[in-house]
């Protein structure tokens, strides 16, 4: 290999999606070998490229396809439910430290509450299917993205609203033209924390309550568990669950580039 053909592979690994796609390649060499070498079994943990195998047999099964749509369909609706419901909030409880102040120990006592312990009151509330997985999704989201939205508003650099206060702007002026401009990338990238989150609730919720939660990711898994109890197609489904996963972080992410084109602190250009 000539110095100008090597220096242009070196630069092209030096990309950050070259470096992902090696450790990722790295990763399924070293689990292939292992399950070669005898030092994992494949009886207990099947061969990397039997998962492959069998996720790419997936990827045409029309059962798995309705499920993947339908685990979208409940992300959608729950991040979509939980920026409705968290920015205003955050918007709220930021600007108004009264308000704050009265909700902090209601904020603190329900925020480390994990969604899967509401699994059976809110089973018992809202009944199974589509109403359950989407509830628990949004409750789930609506944290990372309440607690950004406060967080962005009390990082906003005053002077900005000293400004407009200064030449007579209201308070709603104000958090329009200052503090919501100076928050917007900590909401942008509590958006994408909430879409990993809902992502994990969804299909977690499909895994705990199995077909009687509608289809969906979790209930392929929960399904597949019960009655063949085949560990390839299990981990072929989980492998896709991340896949799915790193496609809409990656969306959300060039979304975010896109509507906030002057800032790129907290969009992840590095990544």
């Amino acid at each position: 290999m000539s110095q100008a053909a090597s220096g242009r592979a070196r630069a092209a690994l030096a990309t950050p999606l070259a470096r992902g796609v090696a450790g990722v390649a790295g990763f399924l060499l070293l689990a292939q070998g292992a399950g070669w070498t005898g030092l994992i079994r494949p009886g207990v943990l099947p061969l990397a490229s039997t998962v492959l195998a069998r996720a790419g047999g997936l990827a045409g099964n029309g059962r798995f396809l309705s499920a993947a749509g339908a685990t979208l369909g409940a992300w959608a609706a729950g991040l979509g439910l939980a920026v409705a419901v968290a920015v205003p909030a955050g918007l709220v409880l930021g600007s108004v430290p009264g308000v704050r102040s009265a909700t902090r120990a209601v904020t603190e006592f329900l925020r480390p509450v994990p969604p899967a312990a509401l699994i059976p009151l809110a089973a018992l509330v809202l009944g199974p299917g589509l109403r359950l997985n989407v509830s628990l999704t949004a409750y789930a989201a609506t944290w990372p993205l309440l607690l950004n939205t406060i967080r962005g508003l009390d990082d906003a650099d005053p002077l900005g609203a000293e400004t407009l206060r200064a030449f007579g702007f209201g308070p709603a002026a104000v958090l329009w033209r200052a503090r919501l401009p100076a928050a917007a990338p900590f909401i942008v990238t509590g958006i994408r924390l909430a879409s990993s989150v809902a992502l994990i609730v969804s299909i977690a919720t499909g895994v705990v309550t199995g077909g009687i939660d509608g289809p969906g990711i979790g209930a392929f898994i929960a399904d597949t568990s019960a009655n063949s109890g085949n560990p390839a197609v299990i981990l072929a489904a989980a492998l896709w669950a991340g896949f799915l996963g790193l496609a809409l972080n990656g969306l959300l992410a060039g979304a975010g580039r896109l509507a906030l084109p002057w800032y790129r602190g907290y969009l992840g250009e590095d990544e």
